[in-house]
Parts: C-alpha cells; structure tokens; sequence
C-alpha cells in the first residue's frame, strides 16, 4: 500500500488554475477543496512519498 504526504495550500480565486497546475506539475494530485477558516478556499492535495533509500 503506497504511503502519502499531504499538503494544504490557499486558493486565491483569480488564480486557481495557475495555483493548482503549479502544484500538480509538482506531482501533487488534489483532494479537496473547502472553505477556510478565514475566508477565501483551501485547497488539500497529496502525492505519493518518495521511497526511503535502503528500505
């Protein structure tokens, strides 16, 4: 079963796609996306983690 990380990350709304396809072009794959608590979206992403050299 392959282990994740995870990352969360503010979306400013003029700028989402660019946000995200930055993120994804880094291998991120996106999860969700909620309001924050402060107003504005987070966006909640994860990718697969790298294999441990030695393991």
């Amino acid at each position: 079963m392959p282990a994740w990380e995870y990352l969360t990350t503010p979306l400013m709304i003029h700028n989402t796609a660019a946000i995200l396809n930055n993120w994804g072009s880094d291998g991120w794959e996106l999860v969700q996306v909620v309001p924050g608590p402060e107003g504005g979206l987070v966006a909640y992403l994860k990718r697969p983690l790298a294999a441990k050299e030695g393991a």
